[in-house]
This record gives C-alpha cells, sequence and structure tokens, in this order.
C-alpha cells in the first residue's frame, strides 16, 4: 500500500448497531478495493462539537454515521460547521434529514414554523429495501454494475417548495427513490460532500465494495494530495 488516509466517522458508536459495525467494514472493503490504507476514527458527538477548523486538518474526510442520536442539537451545529470546511464529508442515514434542517435554518427558509419535511417515515430500527433511482451523470455511472436495491431505517420525504428552493441554490438531486422522494443529495460547489438517507455500508461487500463509499474515500485521497 503506498497511500495512508485518515478519515473521522462522527457519531455514538454502539457495537451492537448493524450500520455502526458495517460502517468499519465497509471502509475496510473500500482500502482493499483501492490498495490504501484507512486509519479510521470514531469521535462523539460531543467530542465532535468542540471541534476547531485546526483540529480537522488531521483529517482527509468526516463519515458521519447514522443514528441513533444521544443529541441531535451538536450533531446539526457539527453540519453547520463542515458545510463551512473545504474537507470531504460523508452522510448516511438519519443525518441526511439534519442536513436538510441545517439547510433550511441556514437560509430562514421556514419563518412560518411549517413542516417542511416528514418525521421517520420507517418506524423503529428495522430495515427496509428501497430502489435507487439515480439522478445525475455520477450516479448514473455508478450504479451502472451496481445493485439498486439498498437498505435504510430512514426514510424522508421533503416539502416539493423546499426542494425546488434548494436545488436552485445549495444541493444537487443525486438519486431518488420508488417513491419520488429525495434520497441522495450532494452540496453545489463542494468538491464532495454527499449525503443519502439509507445505509450503503450494509450491503457492501469484501468482493463488491459500495461504489459511493469508495468514491468517498477516493475524494479523501485527492483531498489528501492538495
Amino acid at each position: 500500500m503506498s497511500q495512508s488516509i485518515k478519515i473521522a466517522i462522527i457519531g455514538d458508536y454502539n457495537f451492537t448497531y448493524n450500520s455502526h459495525h458495517a460502517t468499519n467494514l465497509a471502509l475496510d472493503h473500500a482500502g482493499h478495493f483501492l490498495d490504501i490504507e484507512i486509519n479510521y476514527y470514531w469521535i462523539k458527538l460531543q467530542e465532535a462539537s468542540q471541534l476547531s477548523s485546526n483540529q480537522l486538518k488531521v483529517y482527509d474526510g468526516i463519515w458521519i454515521s447514522p443514528g441513533p442520536y444521544k443529541n441531535e442539537f451538536f450533531l446539526g451545529g457539527i453540519i453547520d460547521f463542515l458545510i463551512q470546511q473545504s474537507l470531504p464529508v460523508f452522510i448516511t442515514g438519519d443525518g441526511y434529514k439534519l442536513l436538510i434542517d441545517v439547510l433550511i435554518a441556514r437560509n430562514n427558509l421556514n419563518s412560518k414554523g411549517e413542516k417542511l419535511i416528514s418525521d421517520n417515515l420507517i418506524e423503529g430500527q428495522t430495515f427496509e429495501q428501497i430502489e435507487i433511482l439515480p439522478h445525475s451523470k455520477e450516479l448514473i455511472q455508478l450504479y451502472n454494475n451496481h445493485n439498486a436495491i439498498e437498505l435504510t431505517s430512514s426514510r424522508f420525504s421533503l416539502y416539493p417548495k423546499v426542494i425546488s428552493y434548494l436545488t436552485d441554490e445549495f444541493i444537487n438531486i443525486e438519486a431518488y427513490n420508488q417513491f419520488e422522494e429525495v434520497e441522495v443529495v450532494s452540496l453545489i460547489n463542494k468538491d464532495f460532500f454527499l449525503a443519502c438517507g439509507f445505509c450503503p455500508q450494509i450491503s457492501s461487500t469484501r468482493e463488491i465494495p459500495h461504489p459511493l463509499i469508495y468514491t468517498f474515500v477516493k475524494a479523501c485521497m485527492i483531498y489528501k494530495t492538495k
């Protein structure tokens, strides 16, 4: 292995959660696929909320893990802070909703206090299958040889006017699901800031690493060389 990178995984790690264990494994899969050493470190939300820009410089990328989260307020602040940074950011699971919440708040899109994004449409911590319908050229290419069926324990519906406003100014829609809901977004004017409501790490294997995850890792590799 000729290169190594450091990734911070922000979340309240619990070894009993399949999605947390799968996050570690998926990075191992990507490292094997790309022939790179990936050193990853879990950072609790409370600790991550106190990180400065200088402290972030030791990492080549940030992965916001799926929940549950002990304090969503901390995570909202962390996401807001990361939007202002330049390093690659990858969000999977219910952190996707908090990203949308942050964008709504940052841009004063809810002055009337309306409910612009639904609660989780999947009850409990069970996983359900969803079909990913790639929208962008990049996602179409990534899913060209990958199964479009993913597993998720979080699904959200966005108010159409919010989608329209955000896509005009702040986000690119990368993929929908079979319910015509936005499922994957990226931030405009960012080299890599991607969020998806499902958990791609669940379907990643050593033989077939998930394309979203190794694309994130590749973005971290590029960032390190800048």
